[in-house]
């Protein structure tokens, strides 16, 4: 099926398309909100700027595809395959990507707000400067992914694998932003982290391994450290 094929169809009303053979398919700026692509091969698909609001993903392979600018707001994509795919400027608010695969994807950007990424493996993903607010990060492996200077403020992240990963700068504390949940990194692995200059303000570390990690500069006010292993013991 090709690209005009599926948008005679979504026109016709027809929102089912998914376990479809869509390789290298190009579908930039269009509206196919609602659709369903569950267990489709979108590999090297171009899909840049298209609505997927409310659409449906899950298990679908968008391996190395162009998603900059996307609109998945809402959407389901749980256990979707996003190796390399190319995500910059995407908007994830709300959506659920648990168990995804977005190992060395480029995230720069991307807006999670709210979304569900319980699970997801981002190993080695670029996530500067993305909007991660309240998202939900937990038992995640996010091992030697970059997220410097992002905001991630109100994140649930307990147990979250950021071994080796890159957050100088990231906003992690609440800063002026008293209504939302502290964030919560109770469990989590942040060994040999860069937390440089990170701010931690009241953020939740009980039980954290931050063991070599570099805390040069790091806002720890009200935090809450109790049974984590720093890095100096």
């Amino acid at each position: 099926m090709d690209a005009g094929e599926i948008l005679e169809r979504y026109g016709r009303g027809d929102r089912t398309f998914s376990g479809l053979s869509l390789t290298d398919i190009e579908l930039l700026q269009a509206d196919l909100s609602g659709a369903d692509f569950s267990h489709s091969d979108l590999r090297q698909a171009r899909l840049g700027r298209t609505h997927f609001t409310h659409s449906k993903f899950a298990q679908a392979d968008l391996s190395e595809a162009l998603l900059w600018g996307a609109d998945f707001t809402a959407a389901q994509c749980p256990q979707a395959q996003l190796r390399d795919a190319d995500l910059s400027g995407a908007v994830f608010v709300g959506a659920d990507l648990s168990n995804a695969n977005l190992i060395k994807a480029i995230l720069c950007g991307v807006n999670f707000q709210g979304a569900n990424l319980a699970h997801a493996l981002l190993i080695d993903a670029d996530l500067r400067p993305g909007s991660d607010q309240q998202t939900n990060l937990m038992r995640a492996n996010v091992e030697g992914a970059n997220l410097s200077y992002a905001q991630l403020s109100g994140a649930q992240m307990a147990q979250v694998n950021l071994s080796g990963a890159k957050l100088c700068r990231t906003q992690l504390g609440q800063g002026f932003r008293r209504e939302l949940p502290r964030t919560d990194l109770s469990g989590a692995n942040l060994q040999g982290a860069d937390l440089s200059y990170a701010d931690l303000t009241g953020v939740i570390l009980r039980g954290a391994n931050l063991a070599e990690a570099d805390l040069t500069g790091a806002n720890l006010a009200q935090a809450d450290l109790t049974g984590a292993t720093l890095p100096n013991g």
